[in-house]
């Protein structure tokens, strides 16, 4: 069996955030920062340049006309959104690959990641909560743990599946007993080693346990976590065996009428979600 400390090691084969992503979350953290500086600071970089501009214009916004600049851009869609769309850019690279140990194909855990963050976004949106970018970023990479762990989950899958079966405990509980560490503490020593703010490593750490977080920002992730599980988005092997504490979801509000209009919201957009993906 790996050990833990191995596990951990493998941090390192990972595709790290480049240093812009680290200047950008600080830029958007800054209340004396502005459009122009996030403009300037992305318009060094040729290649998110490109790939900004190119997503802008995909069938995701349906802009009515085409833009043209990163200074643009940012003045159409607004900075977080901005800061969102470079994000999952950045993203992107160490999620493409198939998890077997989950039971996911190709892509299967990236288009989970993004959509749980969208369905983030709106539930922040509709709740008013400021910082919705931090919610949208922690939501986008909270399963990163799930990369590291996955070459030991799919040889030892079949003993951690039996044990939160024959327990009656979620399967992340059944990966912390047979592993030693399960894939939600593996992200969120992911996202400190990159040198995320701690508040963000707070929220990918306990994006399965929100009670452990003050604040409703880690309870919005795991709900849209649930949310994206009922739809059948990225469920794979351990979806159906995580807890749904009810006691969340009434206390953010969120009442069965609202997580029904946003699953049919999605849906409807599930479209233009699939040319986010493709224009990525």
């Amino acid at each position: 069996m790996k050990s833990v400390e191995s596990l951990i090691s493998e941090i390192k084969n990972l595709k790290p955030f480049p240093k812009i992503a680290h200047q950008l979350l600080e830029l958007i953290e800054d209340p004396n920062s502005s459009s122009e500086d996030i403009a300037e600071l992305i318009l060094y970089d040729p290649a998110i340049t490109a790939n900004l501009l190119r997503v802008c214009n995909s069938a995701f916004f349906s802009l009515p006309r085409k833009i043209e600049s990163v200074h643009e851009a940012v003045n159409i869609l607004g900075m977080n959104h901005i800061i969102d769309l470079v994000m999952v850019k950045f993203g992107s690279e160490n999620f493409k690959t198939s998890q077997e140990g989950y039971g996911l194909h190709e892509g299967e855990l990236w288009r989970h990641a993004v959509s749980s963050a969208l369905i983030s976004k709106d539930l922040a949106a509709r709740m008013k909560i400021e910082g919705a970018h931090s919610i949208f970023t922690a939501s986008l990479l909270k399963d990163l743990g799930k990369v590291v762990l996955d070459r030991f989950a799919a040889n030892a899958f079949e003993k951690i599946y039996n044990t939160a079966k024959n327990k009656g405990i979620s399967f992340r509980d059944a990966e912390k007993a047979i592993i030693g560490i399960d894939h939600a503490e593996i992200a969120g020593l992911i996202a400190e080693s990159w040198g995320f703010p701690p508040k963000l490593v707070k929220m990918i750490r306990n994006h399965h346990s929100p009670k452990d977080c003050e604040g409703p920002e880690a309870a919005i992730i795991y709900m849209a976590d649930c949310i994206c599980m009922m739809m059948g988005i990225g469920v794979g092997a351990d979806g159906l065996s995580y807890y749904f504490y009810e006691d969340i979801a009434r206390d953010l509000g969120i009442t069965p009428d609202v997580i029904q209009e946003i699953m049919v919201d999605f849906s409807i957009g599930m479209q233009k979600v699939e040319s986010l993906l493709g224009a990525d």
